[in-house]
Parts: C-alpha cells; sequence; structure tokens
C-alpha cells in the first residue's frame, strides 16, 4: 500500500510539472491555433532567470538566500512574458491562420533561443541594446511623419542595416574586453539550490513526501486558481474568451483583437516561465531543458481538448500518475502478487523503464484518440467549426 500511495504522490508530482508546464501552451494554443515549439525554450528562460536571482542572493547570506525565491517566480514570469511577447508581435502575428508556418517558424526560434543561452555574454547584450534603440527609436520618430507609410519600406531598409553596422562595431571594438567576452552559461548544464525550507521531505508511513515536490503542486494550483480567475473574473478575461469563441465578431462589436492576442501570449509565455523556475529544483539547468518537456505539454493539451482548463488538468495529472506508476515498476509489483495476473506482470515488466514507460503512454493516448480525436472535451459551438 505504502508503494501505491507512494507512486501516486511522486505520479501527482509530475502531472503537476505537466499541468504548469501545459497551461500556458494550452491559452495560447487555444485561442489562436498557434503551435508553439519554442514553449519549452521559454521555460528554459525561466530557469535561468531562477539561476541569476539565486547568485544574486549568494551575496546578501543566509537569512535572505532563503526568499530568493520569491522573488525569481515574478522575474521568472517577467522575462519570459517580455520574450513571448517580442515574439508575439515580431513573429507570429504576422502567421496567423497557418499552422504550419507558425511551426516552422517556432522551431527555429527556439533553436535561436537554445544557441542564444550558450552564447550570451556582455557584448552580445550591448550590441543589442544599441540596435534596439538606434532602429526601433529611429521607427518611433520616423512614424510621426505625414508620409510614414510611403517613405516606410526606403526608411526600415536604410536603419536596419545602419543600425546592424554600428552595433556590430561597437561589439568588435568592445570584443578585446576579456570580462565582456566571457560567457554568461555557455553550453555547460548549472544547478540551482533549493532554499532550506525545500530541503527535506515530509515523513510518512513507508515513504516521504519531499518538500520540493509538495511545493511544485502547491504552485501548480495557485497558478491554476489565478488563471482560472483572471479568464473568467476579469474583464481582459472575458475578452480573451470572446476572441476565442468567435474573432471576426469579436472584432465587430470593438474587442482589440490584436492587443488581446498580445496579451494573452504573454499570459502563456510567462505561465512557462513560472513553469521553468519550477523545473529547476528538479534537476540541473542548460541550454536543452525545455526540450524535456516540449512533447509531454502538447500530449496533455491535445488529450485534454484544446484551451480546456478542466481537460488539461485532467490529462496532465492521468499521463503524469499512469507514467510514473509504469515506469517504476509499481504497477509490475501491484500485479506480481496475484499468480493469475502474471501476463499483465510481464507486461508491464517490460515497460517498467521510464523510457519504455513514453513509449507505452505514447501507445495509450493514440489509442484514447482513436475514439476521441478532439480531446476529453471537445471544443463546442462555433469553435468547433473553425
Amino acid at each position: 500500500m505504502s508503494a501505491l500511495l507512494e507512486g501516486l504522490f511522486n505520479g501527482i508530482s509530475i502531472g503537476s510539472v505537466l499541468l504548469l508546464a501545459a497551461l500556458g501552451l494550452a491559452i495560447v494554443f487555444g485561442l489562436m491555433g498557434v503551435i508553439n515549439l519554442a514553449h519549452g525554450e521559454l521555460m528554459m528562460l525561466g530557469a535561468y532567470s531562477t539561476f541569476v536571482v539565486q547568485n544574486i542572493f549568494k551575496g546578501f547570506g543566509s537569512p535572505l538566500f532563503d526568499t530568493y525565491v520569491l522573488f525569481a517566480l515574478p522575474i521568472a514570469f517577467l522575462v519570459s512574458g517580455l520574450a513571448g511577447l517580442l515574439l508575439e508581435r515580431g513573429v507570429i502575428r504576422f502567421l496567423y491562420g497557418r499552422p504550419l508556418e507558425t511551426l516552422l517558424a517556432t522551431w527555429g526560434v527556439s533553436l535561436i533561443l537554445q544557441q542564444f543561452v550558450r552564447s550570451v555574454n556582455g557584448l552580445l547584450v550591448i550590441s543589442l541594446i544599441v540596435f534596439c534603440l538606434l532602429f526601433f527609436g529611429a521607427m518611433t520618430v520616423l512614424s510621426r511623419r505625414l508620409d510614414w507609410e510611403r517613405i516606410r519600406n526606403l526608411a526600415i531598409g536604410i536603419t536596419l542595416p545602419l543600425s546592424l553596422a554600428i552595433a556590430g562595431l561597437l561589439g568588435y571594438l568592445l570584443s578585446f574586453n576579456p570580462v565582456l567576452a566571457k560567457p554568461w552559461f555557455s553550453a555547460r548544464n548549472v544547478d540551482v539550490t533549493a532554499p532550506a525550507w525545500l530541503r527535506g521531505g515530509l515523513p510518512l508511513p513507508g515513504f516521504q513526501m519531499p518538500y520540493t515536490r509538495l511545493f511544485i503542486i502547491i504552485l501548480t494550483a495557485i497558478c491554476l486558481l489565478g488563471t482560472y480567475w483572471f479568464l473568467n473574473k476579469s474583464s481582459w478575461g472575458l475578452r480573451i474568451r470572446a476572441v476565442t469563441q468567435n474573432r471576426q465578431m469579436s472584432a465587430c462589436l470593438g474587442i482589440p483583437t490584436n492587443q488581446v492576442d498580445a496579451l494573452t501570449f504573454a499570459l502563456g509565455s510567462g505561465l512557462a516561465g513560472v513553469a521553468g523556475c519550477a523545473i529547476s529544483f528538479l534537476g540541473s539547468v542548460g541550454p536543452n531543458v525545455g526540450q524535456n518537456y516540449i512533447v509531454d505539454t502538447f500530449m496533455v493539451v491535445v488529450v485534454g481538448g484544446v484551451g480546456n482548463l478542466l481537460g488539461t488538468i485532467i490529462a496532465a495529472m492521468a499521463i503524469g500518475v499512469a507514467n510514473y506508476l509504469i515506469g517504476s515498476g509499481t504497477f509490475a509489483l501491484i500485479f506480481g502478487s496475484v499468480a493469475a495476473l502474471k501476463p499483465l506482470t510481464d507486461l508491464f515488466t517490460f515497460f517498467s523503464t521510464t523510457s519504455m514507460a513514453k513509449v507505452m503512454i505514447f501507445a495509450l493516448i493514440i489509442a484514447f484518440l482513436q475514439f476521441k480525436p478532439a480531446g476529453i472535451f471537445p471544443p463546442k459551438g462555433r469553435t468547433a467549426e473553425l
């Protein structure tokens, strides 16, 4: 019994991580139909933000260091949210209604973000800041001209290469400074140290509940309640739900759909950053950390039903619990006590590794989608017709 309870707890904790990671993706995919393959890299940015905040608080000593998580969570939300906003404004908004193009574009962005983390240093940051100030500053000034629409392409054609040249020249001149040229993270993995109050676990008969996983479960519940309140009780949440149901009619009624898209993408990306902060306590953080979760999060969204929070919760918990109970051999141990269930025991013993458990979960999901292709809670009304 204790093995089953331990398996259920560990499965729920894994499901909580998947739910936290899939929450933002479910909102974005449900509203805009965007297949965002860079969602894992937004989680990675949240994890690295946590690592940076941790290093800053290490210099303040032990009492303040134990509070760094309270600052890392909002900072991870803001960093990933701003990155998502830039992604939506710079790439996604030109590709609405073209899911294949969004898939390819966000896959390219994910590769760029991975390489950015490997290569980022003081030179790159200074060059990017100078470029943004020159280019976007010039665009802001020139857009006030009355003939802006006529000279727009010419202005971009001149300002863009000029800003790139100045930023590149400045980066070259500063490249002789070894401090600025040193990579901040490089390709190696880094470790986030949990504060003292997250170490250890809650002892129970037969097993122990780690405080880290309890914290992730509570954090997931808070994010879920906050998202539910925002979508159902706030004015912007009402606008988001209206655009989800019927974009054209919402635009006719005066709802700024472009602002709704930007806000939704930023919210979903911010939740990915919070998920990145949570997973940083479970293992090392590296440029590829987001790739470990992107497939599972898409599975959760598809099985639960696009844009449905209740379906996302059920799917995340079911996949998390099943994945752990199969991969850890708990099912094989339970069925092994009954001689009549030996074929079933042999089956679960064969799949009792992490990689083989994923294979079995994939097979079960494929079988489930044959009967419920739109997920547990399929879209209803006009959304189902799109």
